[in-house]
């Protein structure tokens, strides 16, 4: 029986989820907030954790870096306002699994966790070979997706037919939301290793101290807690792919060991002497600019060329809205099984509403909007009712939070306007980052040169 914490300092959502998942099958326990939670997760095993953004004492991106230090394995679903999908994709970048927004549903919240679940055992299967597993060639898809028809897209797919039987590495580059592990198993399964295991680590969801073990492995006594030999992700993947996903949050010393095993394809485990040879086809991705990270002396260059054999860039949803209802429709037949519903398609005013959309999450957020209505849809078409507000009046809020006001004067020129927007805007983001400059320069997609250069430009001081 799986095991479920609730970390949530609402007491009627608490009751109401444990008594659901405890109907649903599963063991559900509360905690009331951060400290709780965290001191139940060091005493007790747990598959999954529900956990809101706004506790009274951590955020949700500090909950989830103090859950995977307890244990890389917990999927962790985030529960937050639709105001806030912003952070909440980036608490996905930092390895969440999902995020469910308010008002919650209980099927909602329920098909989350069982997605959650199986897709851990999915990396776990991954990871052992097909012929293993099945005694001959497998013939299973890794992933069942589908290609946009937008040139872009399209660029994409040959790239994937390209690039897939040769052993070259792969950078893939794109926001998240954008597909980018589907990209590395297509590329996997067309691949002459694809009877081979595929292992997918997010490099994100990694604490500093964590990532060497989980890369390269350890042997017991070789830091405290390491009570048994562990394999790193290298042997795991041996003689198929390891993707590395968000490969810019790699340590600096990690980086040097990565180099190491591009270059001899060897990995030396965590406190051992021996050196273990492998075979392995590496794709990373990230959503980071790695040539600017490199410029900032963040990432090394030698590992971004060793690993720079061939590129693949995946472009925002917003960039390509000929793929909107492709997509749309994808995810609704997708909705209609999980849901057991019979929902036939779109009114256009609706699918008007989902094109006119800037989709900060990709189509991670497609997808969550079009489970929803689908689950509130009671007709056979889903129209304007059905989706949230805020995808039929975008970014409302957020215009009128950073509306430039003049006190009644005019203002001198165009540039002082711009100039005094721009400034409200970093003083915005920066307030609701509680003043954390990386999480400000992703929120407003520049890189943290830029955002420096704006900060004492303005005599913004943080």
């Amino acid at each position: 029986m799986h095991r479920i914490l609730i970390i949530d300092d609402d007491p009627d959502i608490c009751l109401l989820l444990k008594k659901y998942l405890t109907k649903k099958g599963y063991e559900a326990f509360v905690a009331e907030d951060g400290h709780e939670g965290e001191k139940w997760l060091k005493e007790n095993k747990a598959d999954l954790v529900l956990c809101d953004f706004k506790l009274p004492d951590y955020t949700g991106l500090e909950m989830l870096q103090k859950i995977k230090i307890i244990d890389t394995k917990i999927q962790v679903v985030i529960i937050t306002g639709y105001s806030d999908v912003r952070i909440a994709v980036e608490a996905l970048k930092k390895g969440a699994f999902e995020y469910v927004t308010k008002p919650l549903y209980p099927d909602e919240i329920l098909i989350t966790i069982e997605n959650a679940l199986k897709a851990r055992q999915q990396k776990e299967s991954d990871a052992i070979p097909a012929a293993k597993k099945q005694g001959k060639k497998s013939t299973k898809p890794l992933g069942t997706f589908v290609s946009g028809v937008s040139p872009s897209s399209l660029a994409v797919g040959k790239h994937i037919d390209l690039i897939a039987p040769t052993n070259m590495s792969v950078i893939v580059l794109g926001e998240t939301g954008t597909g980018k592990e589907y990209v590395a198993k297509a590329i996997h399964k067309r691949s002459k290793r694809a009877d081979m295991p595929f292992v997918a680590l997010d490099c994100g969801a990694l604490p500093k101290e964590l990532a060497g073990s989980e890369l390269f492995g350890h042997v017991k006594g070789a830091f405290t807690g390491a009570i048994n030999d562990k394999k790193g992700c290298f042997e795991a993947a041996n003689g198929g792919t390891l993707f590395l996903d968000e490969l810019g949050n790699l340590s600096y010393d990690n980086q040097i060991k990565l180099l190491r095993v591009l270059q001899e394809r060897k990995v030396k485990p965590i406190g051992s002497n021996k050196e273990v040879s492998v075979d392995v086809r590496v794709i990373v991705a990230t959503n980071e600019n790695l040539k600017e990270a490199v410029a900032r002396d963040e990432f090394r260059e030698d590992v971004y060329h060793r690993l720079n054999e061939f590129k693949i860039e995946l472009a925002p949803l917003r960039e390509r809205p000929d793929d909107v209802e492709i997509f749309a429709k994808f995810f609704l037949e997708e909705a209609n099984e999980q849901l057991d519903k019979l929902v036939k398609g779109f009114d256009q005013k609706s699918m008007d509403a989902l094109k006119a959309y800037t989709w900060h999450g990709n189509l991670r957020e497609l997808r969550n909007v079009i489970k929803r209505s689908v689950l509130l849809c009671q007709d056979e078409m889903i129209n304007a009712m059905h989706l949230p507000q805020e995808i039929l009046t975008p970014d409302k809020d957020q215009v009128g939070s950073m509306a430039v006001s003049f006190n009644g004067e005019l203002p001198k020129d165009l540039k002082s306007v711009a100039e005094e927007a721009e400034k409200r805007a970093i003083l915005v983001v920066l307030k609701h980052t509680n003043n954390n400059k990386s999480q400000t320069a992703d929120l407003l997609k520049v890189d943290r040169k830029t955002l420096y250069n704006k900060l004492k430009a303005y005599d913004i001081n943080v």
